[in-house]
């Protein structure tokens, strides 16, 4: 006999509860998937099952056996997967969900090469920051930042989100530098209101000491693009991620300050439902966002140029999102 068969047999009547579930199963009759199952047996030289007229059970030496047959054939299932997806052709609707600002500021140029690659998909892009269920949104993959509470969802880590403390020369011009962390306390500090502790900023000295700076905010908002506009007019000091601001840094529009402090980076991820039976289309998209940008992202590279693009909306690390 077929020794994969019966092992999948095996599984399968374990899963099914009687030989006749498990025979449907392969298109067997309930008598060969028994003997499929009594072939192992007399090979271990051990009872994997008991029988009653009723039900199947396992044996102590059949649970440790099942768990080991369901890992093979697990992992059978997904080799043979990779290797006919390696000669497949990715198809259908990819619905991908990310943060506004992100996703409109640098996930274009990713979707168009991927679209160029994969003639034979659509792609439908979800840009908000309200959290969504990817099960109940039928979203295929999804970018988020920060952390994430979700432990079912399978996680590929994309990039580092670093974070950054900037105002403009010409409010600096007014108020003068900060030169430490008590600086900003009494700063006009532009506060973006739904991150998870919106009023709280914390930066790290050398030492690796926690400096919070907190208290009154000069202006609040839930949208990035307004934060950014406000301290580029020279409205007060601003905390946010590089992929928002790095670009006006690298032009001199912003300054960033407190050098020899650094503030928390988070991690840009994408995430998707299940590790098993993933389809192609989502595993070569995924491929495509890890080379694009990696450990080093593009808004972060000193040799590249920094791009003009105009950010969407807010920035949130409340539950794994910006």
């Amino acid at each position: 006999m077929d020794r994969l068969t019966s092992l999948g047999v095996f599984v399968a009547a374990v899963e099914e509860g009687s030989f006749a579930a498990a025979a449907r199963r392969f298109g067997l009759s309930a008598a060969m998937a028994g003997k499929h199952v009594s072939a192992l047996e007399a090979e271990l030289n051990a009872r994997l099952l008991q029988r009653t007229t009723r039900r199947l059970s396992l044996t102590d030496t059949g649970q440790t056996y099942y768990e080991r047959c369901k890992r093979i054939l697990e992992a059978f299932d997904e080799a043979r997967r990779e290797a006919s997806d390696s000669q497949g052709t990715a198809r259908g609707v990819l619905r991908v969900a990310a943060p506004a600002t992100f996703g409109a500021m640098h996930l274009g140029e990713v979707v168009a090469r991927y679209l160029e690659d994969h003639p034979h998909v659509n792609v439908e892009v979800l840009l908000g920051d309200r959290y969504l269920d990817l099960i109940e949104a039928g979203v295929d993959v999804a970018i988020r930042i920060g952390r994430l509470e979700n432990p079912g969802l399978v996680t590929r880590r994309l990039a580092l989100c670093r974070m950054v403390v900037c105002a403009s020369p010409a409010y600096l011009k007014r108020h003068g530098t900060p030169r430490k962390p008590d600086d900003l306390m009494h700063a006009q500090r532009l506060v973006f209101s739904e991150a998870v502790s919106a009023g709280d900023w914390t930066l790290r000295d050398g030492k690796n000491r926690a400096h919070v700076i907190d208290g009154p905010c000069r202006m609040t908002a839930n949208n990035t693009q307004m934060l950014l506009a406000s301290a580029l007019a020279g409205a007060g000091i601003v905390y946010g991620p590089t992929f928002v601001f790095g670009a006006h840094i690298r032009r001199g529009e912003l300054v960033a300050l407190l050098p020899d402090y650094r503030p928390a980076d988070l991690t840009i991820q994408a995430v998707y439902p299940s590790a098993r039976r993933i389809p192609l289309k989502v595993r070569r998209f995924v491929d495509y966002l890890a080379e694009a940008f990696g450990d080093e992202p593009p808004w972060d590279r000193k040799e590249m140029p920094w791009k003009g693009a105009v950010p969407g909306s807010k920035v949130a690390v409340e539950r794994g999102r910006i």
